[in-house]
């Protein structure tokens, strides 16, 4: 009776959300897969087996490689500023501080942005608020638009991913510290802890499960970057600040060579996957429980 009561279970509650992640994520994935050995090109009837040869388009895809090392050093200086800024305001907004609350919903406003309108609204800012500002004042960071300059534009992209990024990392950093064991941080004051040793030994160890997850959601989120690459600079100026993503929606889409994209998508899906995995393996391996 128990068992059949647990299949029932398991129909209601389990099988609809198995049967729309195997629809709409297990069945395109492994589609998807298959295009890579055709000669598709997005739109015609007949799709042309050709094995491996799309894998060899990509390796002469210079293009392709150029904007994944700028995807790198993108995901870099995101990740990292992205969760040192985070982490930090989160401590603050947990000391006690007046209205922290409301600094919290402040913080958390720019993630509620989508990335196309985030995008845009930065892109008049760059380009019209920050030139009248450098033309009034003289300041000569802010005579030109940061858009047309290729070092400036990326760290444009930058500045804007952190800027929406950071308010969601910021929740997930705020419930770890409230959720540490006041037991455990009275103990190690009692015992001198205090400061930056206090952080280092008693804090950070504890904080380890929430650092997990927000190096994962920006590690995963600033690789797959789109939406506000194409909405701020769309690769401009001249295709320096063309993301990984964005290239492959090119190359997919406009170009028409729909069998090469897609082996670049899978490349680019592998490569994310192994480094967050690794990220979460690491990280895992330094969580504690109070």
């Amino acid at each position: 009776m128990k068992s059949k009561n647990n299949g029932k279970d398991f129909c209601i509650f389990a099988l609809p959300g198995l049967f729309c992640f195997i629809a709409v994520v297990i069945i395109p994935f492994v589609y998807g897969v298959y295009l890579t050995m055709t000669d598709w090109n997005g739109v015609s009837a007949v799709k042309n087996f050709v094995g491996l040869k799309n894998f060899g388009g990509v390796m002469k895809d210079v293009q392709f490689w150029t904007s994944l090392l700028l995807t790198f050093k993108y995901v870099i200086f995101v990740v990292v500023i992205v969760n040192v800024m985070a982490f930090g305001i989160a401590y603050l907004l947990t000391r006690g501080m007046k209205g922290q609350n409301f600094f919290r919903a402040g913080f958390f406003t720019p993630n509620l942005i989508g990335g196309i309108v985030l995008g845009y609204i930065w892109q008049f800012v760059f380009s019209r608020v920050f030139v009248n500002i450098g033309e009034s004042t003289g300041w000569t960071a802010f005579e030109v638009s940061w858009l047309s300059d290729p070092s400036k534009a990326f760290a444009a992209l930058v500045l804007v991913s952190v800027w929406q990024l950071s308010g969601y990392m910021i929740l997930i950093y705020v419930a770890g510290f409230m959720g540490l064991s006041e037991d455990v941080m009275e103990a190690a004051s009692i015992d001198g802890a205090s400061g930056w040793r206090k952080m280092r030994s008693i804090v950070m160890p504890l904080m380890m499960s929430s650092v997990t997850i927000c190096l994962f959601l920006t590690l995963s989120r600033a690789f797959m970057v789109y939406d506000v690459n194409l909405s701020l600079t769309a690769g401009a100026p001249y295709g320096t600040t063309e993301m990984a993503a964005m290239h492959v929606y090119e190359k997919a889409f406009t170009s028409r060579q729909f069998g090469v994209g897609q082996a670049e998508a899978l490349i680019l899906f592998i490569i994310v996957a192994c480094i967050s995995g690794i990220q979460v393996y690491l990280t895992k391996k330094k969580e504690v429980e109070a």
